[in-house]
């Protein structure tokens, strides 16, 4: 295996790095995100609560030529979020501070009201919610003093109306969305691009065709949407002129109906 040279190295700890939390499967948006970021000259921490499936990823990525680092994070732990963005924003061998940070934890599940236990329904609010705003926190923390940066956050179409069985899920993006519009008003005047990306359908990926068998076929082509073609929404949203930043956005299949 060929070594890299100095200059070479030198120009690869340069990297700014970019921060992913929420990553899963290999085929999962997650995962995605890292690629794509990857992609961009980003130095890429990849963060997710099983360290097995953020290794993969960031295997990958490092064996197709791209820079990763695994962090095992759970998002609910606020130690855990301020240890991931101390690495983040250290400059080192590994990259520059991040300049990009993307929170895309989400779990969902059709639960009776009736049934709902307390319990449950805080556990859907600390992942959904709590995580968001610890990783937002530390976000801005660390921006504001340096006057730019990208906070990204996934939504579903649970951020904007409730459906039967999902008051649990939806109440808790909902809120994820507002953390979302606040954080935009106090922080887009310091140089801060924060945006809610609304992800309405169902996401190509095993995950959701072990849950839903044969909605893929049912659904036909391009009637999910692609994780690739997702992430490269959130880069666009990156690049935009300050002078035109999007808020909010939606990304569905040309079938979904809305």
């Amino acid at each position: 295996m060929a070594h890299a040279s100095a200059g070479q190295m030198e120009h690869l700890g340069s990297l700014p790095k970019a921060v992913v939390v929420g990553v899963g499967a290999e085929d999962g948006l997650g995962a995605a995100l890292c690629r794509c970021y990857a992609a961009r000259d980003r130095h890429v921490l990849v963060a997710g609560r099983s360290l097995e499936k953020v290794e993969k990823v960031a295997a990958a990525i490092r064996s197709s030529g791209g820079r990763a680092t695994a962090y095992a994070v759970d998002t609910t732990q606020e130690a855990d979020v301020i240890r991931l963005f101390d690495a983040a924003m250290t400059s080192e061998e590994d990259g520059s501070p991040a300049d990009l940070v993307t929170f895309n934890v989400g779990r969902n599940q059709k639960i009776d009201f009736r049934q709902m236990e307390v319990s449950m329904f805080e556990d859907f609010w600390r992942m959904n919610t709590l995580g968001g705003f610890l990783v937002g926190r530390e976000a801005a923390r660390r921006f504001a003093p340096l006057g730019r940066g990208s906070i990204f956050f996934t939504g579903a179409s649970g951020s904007l109306r409730g459906m039967p069985g999902f008051a649990h899920f939806a109440a808790s993006k909902a809120a994820l969305r507002m953390i979302s519009q606040s954080m935009a008003r106090e922080f887009g005047p310091h140089g801060i691009h924060v945006a809610h990306v609304v992800v309405d359908g169902a996401i190509e990926g095993e995950r959701v065709r072990s849950l839903f068998p044969g909605i893929f076929e049912q659904l036909g082509e391009n009637g999910a949407l692609n994780t690739n073609a997702i992430a490269e929404t959130y880069w666009q949203l990156h690049l935009q002129h300050p002078s035109a930043w999007t808020q909010e956005l939606d990304v569905r299949p040309f079938k979904e109906k809305f």
